[in-house]
């Protein structure tokens, strides 16, 4: 649960960059994206900004999803360029050293819409180069198909009998 202290920390609000939503993200992505948005430090001059620590179980209960399913959306994000993710260790009081959360950065979003437009233009490319290796191929066998001529029916059958064994009939056509 959301206290008030926690939304007057951030004046009531936080904000999500248009171009979050121009990048073909699944809902749930986006979701893990506000909410990670919602947790990261603003602090000017702090070392930590635009970093947060929240558990994947603490993300999942925020959108009503399980740990497995936030971790898909965690690697989509990564995917898309929009979030960097490190791995904490935490320290026990007895000594002991545990795997912590993963560190989150939220990265900025126009370098995420580069990458995106750069991807798209990558598999424009491939479809093109791809018809064009089809429409090649098709022309390649059109042309082996026109290079072959059938023989006239008079030809073929005075070829077939020249090459009849010695001692066999060979029938005459006319």
């Amino acid at each position: 649960m959301i206290t008030n202290e926690a939304l007057n920390m951030y004046g009531n609000y936080y904000t999500i960059p248009n171009a979050v939503l121009a990048l073909g993200l699944s809902p749930g992505a986006i979701a893990v994206y506000n909410y990670l948005s919602f947790r990261e430090c603003r602090k000017r001059g702090d070392k930590d900004r635009y970093t947060c620590h929240p558990s994947m179980a603490t993300i999942g209960r925020a959108i009503g999803r399980d740990r497995k399913t936030v971790a898909k959306y965690v690697d989509e994000l990564v995917e898309a360029g929009l979030i960097l993710t490190e791995p904490t260790k935490v320290t026990t009081a007895d000594g002991l050293r545990w795997n912590g959360n993963l560190k989150y950065t939220l990265l900025d979003p126009q370098r995420a819409v580069e990458l995106y437009h750069e991807r798209q233009c990558a598999r424009n490319d491939a479809k093109l180069e791809a018809g064009v290796r089809k429409k090649r191929k098709a022309m390649k066998k059109a042309e082996k198909k026109r290079q072959r001529k059938q023989k006239p029916h008079d030809e073929y059958v005075a070829e077939r009998s020249a090459h009849a064994p010695e001692g066999l009939p060979c029938w005459d056509v006319n």
